[in-house]
């Protein structure tokens, strides 16, 4: 009987491990996919060209930085709308407001984070569009802030699910020692318990970034697809065209084994790329932050 538990303990070890390792392996391989399908651009396309400012395959233009400049504009613009957003909405979640109220919230939280990305760009076309077109006097709707409204809109919910748990999770004896040195509510939340929780509610942040920066069918919308360079502050009340769009819109219609081709792989890579940047950015921050609190309370 012992040894018969044994195994089977054994088996579940083994394929517990197997899943977590599995994570790797398929990050690795659709790594490796990109690059052989990818790094053949470097090669077929013109370098000039290819790290140019004009975007237009049909003539052998494929000029990157457009792209690469309209994704950082329009993900930019999320953040700073849904970083404060989505923290604030947590704070209040988790710290103010009477539990009939988080009861309802919550889900309702939870319910526009799984709103499908076309039921929002139908929105943005139809009302925030003509709506940011009169009220800012633009020539035209579809810009960069139209798109970074409602990628700010699709992050909130996953930084407010992710960081009201963290908040959660904090022990309430550190919410009443605070009160008992006489803090405020509010001195309590941004002294105590934010700091915290810091690390969940950055994961929450970092969650919610990666999904604005791969979100596709909202911005291929809304932004007006005009691949134009985004460096000026004005960019973001023109039209842009970020690299998630690009993809969809043309990988379906491409020669395969063309410069095409392989440059829309490039542009994946470097997508893949920055994902992993914010990524391990996040990580390393979360770690200090841990090891900072660690020694703190050694």
């Amino acid at each position: 009987m012992e040894k018969s538990l044994h195994w089977r303990e054994f088996i579940i070890t083994q394929i517990i491990k197997l899943s977590g390792y599995s994570a790797i392996v398929f990050v690795a391989l659709i790594l490796l996919f990109l690059l052989n399908e990818g790094l053949p651009a470097l090669g077929k396309a013109d370098l000039s060209s290819l790290f140019g400012t004009r975007w237009y395959p049909i003539e052998n233009y494929f000029g990157i930085l457009p792209l690469v400049s309209g994704s950082l504009v329009v993900t930019f613009g999320a953040a700073l709308i849904a970083v404060p957003l989505g923290i604030g909405t947590a704070v209040y979640i988790a710290e103010i407001a009477p539990r009939w109220v988080r009861e309802i919230l919550k889900p309702l939280v939870e319910l526009l984070g799984g709103l499908p990305s076309v039921v929002l760009g139908f929105l943005g076309i139809l009302v925030v569009s003509p709506y940011l077109r009169l009220f800012l006097n633009l020539p035209t709707g579809l810009t960069a802030f139209t798109g970074s409204l409602l990628l700010g809109g699709i992050a909130v919910p996953t930084i407010v699910s992710v960081a009201e748990d963290a908040l959660d999770a904090v022990p309430r004896s550190y919410r009443e020692g605070a009160w008992a040195l006489g803090a405020t509510q509010w001195q309590t939340i941004w002294r105590v318990t934010l700091p915290a929780a810091k690390s969940g509610v950055l994961t929450g942040v970092m969650l919610g970034i990666g999904r604005a920066i791969g979100e596709t069918m909202t911005v291929m919308m809304v932004t007006g697809n005009a691949p134009v360079l985004a460096f000026k502050l004005g960019s973001l009340f023109a039209p842009a065209r970020t690299m998630t769009a690009t993809i969809a819109a043309e990988m379906g219609e491409v020669a395969n084994g063309s410069a095409h081709y392989h440059v829309l792989f490039l542009i994946g890579i470097i997508l893949f790329l920055i994902s992993l940047l914010v990524n391990v950015l996040a990580s390393s921050v979360i770690f200090r932050a841990r090891r900072r609190a660690e020694r703190i309370l050694s």
